[in-house]
């Protein structure tokens, strides 16, 4: 198990570097002068300038500045922001309660709903049950997120009033945004647990299961679904990562102070050292959760140790 670890450990950092240095170059990628942005409309003559570029560590040369990037984003340094002067790690801080507990809320949802269809669907193969849930299914990936979201607010929030509009603390505030994001994992999750099932049904052990006598309930509960579920924590690590991406939108549409909305606002700022330690977080966050994955997956699977 040590040494599977330390593979697992070995691939995650240079995947870190590489995004780090993917992340630095951002900066120069994107039109723009940070050192102008920040000037603002001050009187930006070329000494000013200069002095701010100079301040800003921007004259010394690439490979200087993206070591000294590191080093502070090591150290929880990640320079900042040009609107607000604030640090960029103090905002990020301030951000990520609210994005963690919407990409949380979202997962544990898609993963009861999807695992639930899935399982129902593939039991019950060819039956109005199999064919209610893939359909709930393939409107789920169907559907972009923008677009339920705004059909939730118009439904739940403008007629019914149930909800509100745009997220609010508490409960209330989490249940539209929540479900919109949801619903693309929870479909993605029902049609691998739908197809695993149904795989693992053929095999042969569980033919010799039943022809022992087993009842069809001891089957299914201690052998089938345990099995067929172990192919789905790769895709839930997987998932988890997308609802990141996607609290972008949701976000956006809810007006939710998250990581999603810092980072769009930053965009249309211009504020890069925003943008790029929130696209540095939630890179690192990916990372990490996959490295988690593969643990609980050697730890479900032994034979995933060996290789």
């Amino acid at each position: 198990m040590v040494r599977y670890l330390q593979k697992r450990l070995l691939l995650a950092i240079p995947t870190i570097m590489l995004t780090s240095i993917v992340v630095f170059l951002m900066l120069y990628l994107i039109p723009g002068d940070p050192a102008s942005i920040y000037l603002g409309d001050k009187t930006a003559t070329p000494e000013r300038l200069a002095e701010m570029r100079h301040i800003m560590g921007l004259d010394r040369p690439l490979y200087v500045q993206y070591g000294d990037f590191v080093w502070k984003a090591l150290h929880g340094d990640l320079g900042r922001s040009l609107q607000t002067g604030q640090p960029v790690s103090k905002e990020i801080r301030d951000r990520l309660p609210n994005t963690a507990a919407l990409a949380i809320a979202a997962m544990a949802l898609a993963i009861v709903v999807g695992v639930g269809l899935g399982i129902l669907s593939g039991l019950n193969r060819n039956s109005w049950l199999d064919t209610v849930s893939m359909s709930v299914a393939l409107v789920g990936v169907s559907v972009p997120i923008f677009w339920l979201a705004l059909l939730l607010i118009m439904l739940f929030a403008v007629r019914l009033q149930w909800f509100p509009a745009t997220s609010q603390p508490g409960l209330r505030g989490l249940v539209l945004p929540a479900v919109s994001l949801a619903l693309l994992s929870a479909a993605t999750l029902a049609r691998l647990v739908r197809s695993s099932i149904l795989e693992v049904l053929q095999q042969e052990y569980l033919t010799t299961a039943r022809a022992k006598g087993l009842r069809r309930a001891a089957v299914v509960l201690r052998h089938a679904i345990p099995n067929a579920l172990i192919p789905v924590i790769t895709v839930i690590g997987l998932q988890f990562g997308s609802l990141l991406s996607g609290a972008v939108i949701t976000e956006t549409v809810f007006a939710r102070p998250g990581l999603g909305k810092l980072v769009v606002d930053s965009i249309q700022n211009k504020d890069f050292p925003v943008v790029q330690g929130v696209i540095l977080v939630l890179a690192t966050i990916y990372v990490v959760i996959n490295l988690l994955v593969d643990v609980a997956y050697a730890v479900i699977d032994p034979r995933i140790r060996l290789r």
